[in-house]
């Protein structure tokens, strides 16, 4: 595994929590290891686009896969990324007069 300096490994946890499904998928399994097929239902997209989400995930080393017989489960690839996003979320407010409206594309 190559040494990323402090901004790549922030620039990369970034990107991975720029996308609202993948944001979802992160904090899903915060609460707790998932299937796949569970995380689709459960965040309301295809299944396919559920395995592309993980796989970019897997790739930022965020999540593992976790063989379970012919299945297999997924999990946050380390517990203090799990304290990370509740501290996160205690601190990240979005003002009402954001510039951006909401759409993440239309800020900076």
């Amino acid at each position: 595994m190559e040494t990323l300096t402090h901004s790549a490994v922030l620039a990369r946890f970034g990107y991975a929590l720029s996308d609202p499904t993948r944001a979802k998928i992160l904090l899903a399994l915060r609460e707790a290891p998932a299937y796949p097929s569970d995380l689709a239902e459960l965040i309301g997209v295809s299944r396919q686009s559920m395995s592309n989400h993980l796989t970019c995930l897997r790739g930022c080393g965020l999540v593992v896969s976790v063989p379970e017989g012919r299945k297999a489960k997924y999990e946050l690839a380390d517990p203090k990324l799990g304290h990370a996003l509740t501290d996160l979320l205690g601190v990240v407010a979005v003002a009402p007069e954001c510039s951006c409206g909401g759409d993440l594309k239309d800020c900076c």
